[in-house]
């Protein structure tokens, strides 16, 4: 990796500020429902208390707008964090002011202190420079570690390290930039792109980056039915996109023009409406009657895509192949997930449907790869620059270790 790494430092003694992503859902009592974030932090956390510094730990929760909600705070995180590293975490009531500056400058080596909720700011999401100068203010290292939020030009994640270098990837941050990396530069061939999901127009970038790299790209999901469209096929009462129907032609003519082969659905699960008590019925080809709209891929698209699939060196997949949230024609995307963790190809698994997929198919062991950043891992593999990944120190910069 180019960046700066925490395992490229010595933090012995040093007062560290590490960005992670704490964004937990609570419920209404205040109780994590879902730890895993905070658990994605801890070789992280781990790895620079060995080290012998002191953690001042900072992220955001939800979407405040600019102001304290109690909702919100992360006091729940600090006291989750307390339990799975079986240490004392302690929290200051704001990110700034005086009890931030007062607990950060008393932390010792080994100790950690989780600042309130960044976002309780509105100089936070606005990358104030004022505000970040005071987060600096805390820490004399910086690391950040919140891939998820690395598409953000924030101030904890870009305009902090105007002010606190050097600026390195933590060990989440790291492994996600090595292996989306593995998608840009220098892929493994076979590779196979899988796209799903509602809309062209979330994935325009990323389909036109991916189809100069990929060999063969599989569609699915409603946005297939704007491409089976912008060729002239007939798709009933689909979920459509006719202002993309161009760029849609413009899609597949580049992918032709590159020998990317570019693949749509044969048939499909079609049903007379979204509901999951509609009765549904299989096409005979990729044909959809007036009155049905496409709810799933068919079986005949399942056994294609699987045998694309077990012969990619590197598979990509973003987006669901059907509307997956009902049961009833989520078979499309979990046989797409097993045939993904069947296969003996490098797998990255973005976005939050295609995650909850392999969860749910109980086959995300067999992932190689699966990001903790829905919207950063998207942006990345466009070909995007991330604001929180560019802000970090390159190696060749720092001379040595830090």
């Amino acid at each position: 990796m180019a960046k700066l790494s925490i395992r490229d430092l010595d933090l012995k003694g040093k007062r560290v500020f590490l960005r992670v992503d704490f964004n937990v859902p609570l419920n209404d009592a205040g109780q994590i429902t879902d730890d895993t974030r905070i658990r994605a932090s801890l070789p992280t956390i781990e790895l620079a208390l060995s080290k012998g510094a002191g953690l001042i730990i900072a992220s955001h929760l939800g979407r405040p707008k600019g102001k304290p909600n109690p909702k919100m705070s992360l006091k729940p995180a600090a006291d989750r964090l307390a339990e799975l590293l079986a240490k004392t975490v302690d929290f200051a009531v704001d990110c700034v002011g005086e009890e931030a500056e007062r607990k950060a400058r008393a932390i010792e080596g080994g100790e950690l202190l989780l600042l309130e909720n960044l976002r309780f700011h509105p100089e936070e999401e606005k990358n104030a420079l004022e505000f970040a100068k005071q987060l600096a203010a805390l820490a004399n290292v910086y690391i950040n570690d919140a891939f998820g939020s690395a598409h953000r030009a924030h101030a904890s994640t870009e305009g902090i390290t105007h002010f606190l270098s050097p600026a390195a990837a933590g060990l989440l941050m790291e492994k996600e930039i090595e292996c989306l990396s593995r998608a840009t530069e220098r892929p493994a061939h076979p590779y196979l792109v899988i796209v799903g999901g509602a809309k062209v127009s979330d994935k325009i970038e990323f389909l036109q980056n991916l189809a100069k790299l990929a060999d063969t790209i599989l569609v699915g999901g409603a946005m297939a039915y704007t491409f089976l469209k912008a060729q002239g096929v007939e798709i009933g009462k689909s979920r459509v996109e006719d202002d993309k129907l161009d760029v849609a032609r413009d899609l597949l003519k580049a992918a032709n023009s590159r020998g990317t082969r570019f693949l749509l659905p044969s048939d499909h699960v079609v049903a007379d409406k979204l509901d999951a008590a509609a009765a549904s019925q299989v096409t005979p080809g990729n044909g959809i009657p007036a009155d049905a709209l496409g709810v799933d891929i068919g079986p005949a698209t399942r056994i294609t895509y699987a045998r694309e699939i077990a012969a990619g060196k590197l598979i990509v997949w973003n987006g669901p192949m059907g509307v997956f949230e009902i049961p009833a024609f989520a078979a499309g995307t979990l046989a797409v997930a097993e045939a993904v963790a069947g296969s003996s190809a490098f797998s990255i698994v973005g976005g939050g449907d295609s995650v909850a997929a392999v969860a749910q198919a109980g086959v995300a062991d067999k992932i190689s790869h699966i990001s903790t950043g829905g919207g950063a891992s998207l942006e990345f593999l466009s070909g995007m620059k991330l604001p929180g990944v560019e802000a970090l120190t390159e190696k060749s910069a720092a001379g040595g270790k830090q």
